[in-house]
């Protein structure tokens, strides 16, 4: 799928692409199956121009799962044949994920856990690798109380999974509607809203020593629930930073896909796919996640 010019769903079609080159330190990827983020559509659209050059045609996508079928003139690290998960961010917007084939430097590049199918491993690389990064920044650990706003999400359900096999003691806001789904995942949930401080403070009378936002627009109710000493991250609000925590933005990184692929095949971390859809049917894709309250991840799938 490609589009030629920054725009809505309409300027998404289905073309013909000439196969990626397979540089030095590339792998070539036949794609199974792709994962939509919301970044997918805000760059189609052109809400991150100023951050990132666009080459047109630009196909879209960064997470994919597949095959290895080339690899470049010194990559060691793979062989034909071998089945990987990545993060396949390039340092500019055109050869993306959403394709029969990727290319996509080593670094981003980790192997697909065995008990997860096409879709499943897709969905993992940006939502996982961004959880995992956030909880690195704030240190936890088994001592560690923390509130992740957004759990419902994919970000924040990685973020649960990952947080509960450090030993961390997780709050979670999302809807009441998901409040069974987080008590499955390990943690303890309260309604997002005017009342999440209150019932926040309920669980945790003297304060959370930690909070990761994978929402936005919480600050104040961050520094409201946050103990003396305590350590935020936003992945969605640049106005953290001046709240005295951090920015993230998520970095492609090989070792921590290994990270992941460890807790999925240590049975610390699953995969929800809510939704999977037919790589023609991309612009619906894309629709359903602009509507938001996803609940876990939406796959496009490619091939067999």
């Amino acid at each position: 799928m490609t589009y030629d010019q920054y725009g809505g769903l309409d300027v998404l079609s289905l073309t013909e692409q000439p196969d990626p080159k397979v540089g030095p330190g590339e792998v070539l990827i036949e794609a199974r199956a792709a994962s939509v983020n919301p970044v997918d559509w805000k760059l189609m659209s052109g809400g991150l121009d100023a951050m990132m050059d666009v080459r047109f045609p630009a196909v879209p996508g960064w997470d994919v799962a597949g095959v290895v079928v080339a690899t470049g003139p010194d990559t060691p690290e793979w062989t034909v044949g071998d089945e990987v998960m990545a993060y396949a961010r390039k340092d500019y917007v055109h050869g993306g994920t959403f394709a029969e084939k990727v290319s996509a430097p080593v670094r981003m590049v980790g192997r697909k856990p065995a008990s997860l199918n096409w879709e499943q491993a897709a969905s993992v690389p940006l939502a996982g690798l961004t959880a995992l990064q956030v909880l690195d920044g704030l240190e936890v650990d088994a001592t560690t109380i923390l509130l992740i706003h957004g759990g419902g999400g994919g970000v924040g359900s990685f973020g649960i999974q990952i947080a509960r096999a450090l030993g961390v003691r997780v709050i979670a806001s999302a809807s009441a509607g998901q409040h069974d789904r987080l008590r499955a995942l390990g943690a303890e949930p309260v309604e997002y809203g005017d009342g999440l401080v209150d019932a926040v403070r309920a669980l945790a009378p003297e304060g959370v020593d930690a909070v990761a936002d994978f929402v936005g627009g919480v600050v104040e109710q961050t520094q409201a629930v946050l103990a003396d000493g305590g350590h935020h991250a936003s992945v969605a609000d640049p106005d953290a930073i001046e709240a005295g925590g951090t920015w993230r933005w998520v970095r492609p990184d090989a070792n921590d896909l290994e990270r992941l692929a460890v807790l999925v095949d240590d049975g610390d971390l699953t995969v929800e796919v809510e939704e999977t859809f037919e790589l023609e049917d991309l612009a619906a894709a894309f629709a359903r996640s602009q509507e938001g309250h996803v609940h876990g991840k939406l796959a496009i799938r490619i091939s067999e």
